[in-house]
């Protein structure tokens, strides 16, 4: 969460494209045929130049670090394999600073993939198997395919998307937020963050493993990096307890991750073997790349939330996991859904928590409590509560803002079902300012690529992973390893360290 506004365009919450729906049976791999287009149109061109900037913004903008031009190479010349152009240049392939496991392309030639999802790899054709997959979704022409559906599920923006979702009305209470931020750059970003059909799904990874073999590289990559996948899933459920961190929201819609991963082996088996993989180089280019939550946007750890640059911190409680995004922290679990976020303040708080009520409200009436003040943890607090009817039933909308100084200030907003907001009462009293030597002792983690000395083992490796807890499990998933994996000598094995700020 770095410094945001109350209103950002595109939902925080992205529904992952390269792990995204199951498929159906594994004969479908074998027998299906994907028809393509040849060409990037006028149209689409305007359309991703207008939604490349917004997508930017919300998640985590351009790598900086050396990471980045050897990803657009990867992804330029597996983009070349799909005939969508002949030119190099003319297709936009970016590696985001987002701390969440995902890759996606837009039509126009823009094609995204993430410094986390690229640390969960072991090699450049997995690489080029990921935004070999995304680019089959634009060559399939899939987004077209959704532009219905995609109008009858409209992303609600920042606040929108996580309330709308709790009480299952998309276009109710909360849409008015939606309708303040429609235009015709978001819509094309909407298509890049709702999930694909199950066929489609398929369908890309058909063209992703054809990519593969055509651009010289080892067509069963998309099934390993699948396989990395499924096993983060699985982890990512044993950490959602200890680690209160919520699953990814692609999670959601792959029931079934190993049914996908036979599929893509039964598609490169098709394809033929051999191709080069590139490990080395790739571990090369990789070392050192940010891991986990920037600093400069927060950290999760735990249930707590951390941020050193605005010196602020909270905890959700037992049960409820968070997601850290570019420009609010949401905050999910069965008793409720939130967000923490902040806006423009002028010393004025009652229309500061107003204006949250009318962001979420949109052209819905309702109408808050009263404006009451406290004090949490030496910090002015003000808080409200409004009932609304949606489809589920009743529920309460709660605001709850902080005045860190007369021109800063932060606020949750949650929604329960009605009665029940004090499911929330820990969290709204954990907010506190962090002092000068706490907010210095968060530190960025980083991938450090080591190589393995006589005597070194799974068990003795995993010790050196910056956690305290899992250490193991997250060491074996980094590496795709078991752990009765046996390490040789003068291998290379990618582990995670504290670097300094």
């Amino acid at each position: 969460m770095a410094r945001m506004t109350m209103t950002t365009a595109i939902a925080v919450i992205l529904a992952g494209c390269v792990a995204g729906g199951g498929v159906n049976s594994p004969a479908d791999a074998r027998t299906q045929t994907v028809k393509t287009t040849n060409s990037i149109s006028a149209e689409e061109r305007r359309q991703g130049a207008e939604a490349h900037p917004q997508l930017m913004q919300e998640f985590g903008g351009n790598y900086s670090g050396s990471q980045a031009a050897y990803v657009t190479r990867v992804g330029q010349n597996i983009a070349l394999q799909s005939g969508l152009s002949n030119a190099r240049n003319d297709f936009t392939v970016t590696l985001l600073n987002s701390p969440v496991n995902n890759a996606f392309a837009i039509p126009g030639g823009y094609v995204y993939v993430t410094r986390q999802l690229m640390a969960l790899m072991n090699d450049e054709a997995e690489l080029a198997g990921v935004l070999g997959h995304e680019v089959g979704h634009v060559a399939a022409q899939h987004s077209k395919k959704r532009q219905s559906r995609a109008t009858r599920n409209t992303i609600l923006g920042v606040l929108g998307a996580v309330i709308g979702g709790a009480i299952g009305d998309s276009g109710g209470l909360l849409g008015g937020l939606g309708g303040l931020l429609q235009n015709n750059a978001m819509q094309v970003a909407q298509l890049a963050t709702l999930g694909f059909s199950r066929s489609q799904e398929l369908e890309a990874d058909q063209l992703g493993v054809q990519y593969l073999r055509s651009a010289g590289y080892d067509p069963l990559a998309l099934s390993t990096m699948l396989a990395s996948l499924a096993n983060q899933t699985t982890l990512d459920a044993r950490l959602a307890g200890g680690d209160a961190r919520s699953l990814p929201e692609w999670a959601s819609t792959h029931p079934d991750p190993a049914s996908r991963v036979r599929n893509a082996q039964s598609l490169a088996a098709r394809a033929g073997t051999g191709g080069v993989r590139n490990a080395d180089t790739f571990l090369s280019s990789i070392d050192g790349v940010l891991f986990g939550d920037d600093p400069a946007q927060g950290v999760v750890e735990g249930n707590r939330f951390l941020h050193p640059d605005l010196r602020l911190a909270f905890a959700v409680p037992r049960g409820f996991g968070m997601q850290n995004g570019t420009t609010a922290v949401t905050i999910s679990g069965n008793g409720g859904q939130g967000q923490f976020s902040t806006g423009a303040y002028n010393g004025d708080m009652n229309a500061y928590v107003s204006a949250v009520f009318r962001a979420v409200a949109g052209n819905n009436a309702i109408s808050p409590s009263s404006l009451q003040r406290t004090t949490v943890n030496g910090i002015p607090a003000y808080y409200s509560t409004a009932r609304a009817n949606s489809q589920s039933g009743q529920v309460d909308v709660t605001v709850f803002a902080y005045e860190f100084s007369r021109n800063q200030a932060f606020h949750f907003v949650t929604i329960t079902k009605a009665g029940q907001a004090g499911v929330f009462s820990s969290m709204f009293n954990s907010v506190r300012k962090l002092n000068a030597s706490e907010a210095a002792a968060i530190r960025p983690r980083r991938v450090d690529v080591v190589t393995v000395r006589p005597g070194d083992t799974v068990a003795s490796l995993s010790q050196r992973m910056a956690y305290s807890n899992y250490q193991a499990e997250r060491f074996q998933v980094l590496n795709r390893l078991s752990a009765n994996s046996r390490l040789s000598p003068g291998q290379k094995v990618k582990i995670v360290t504290y670097a300094s700020r």
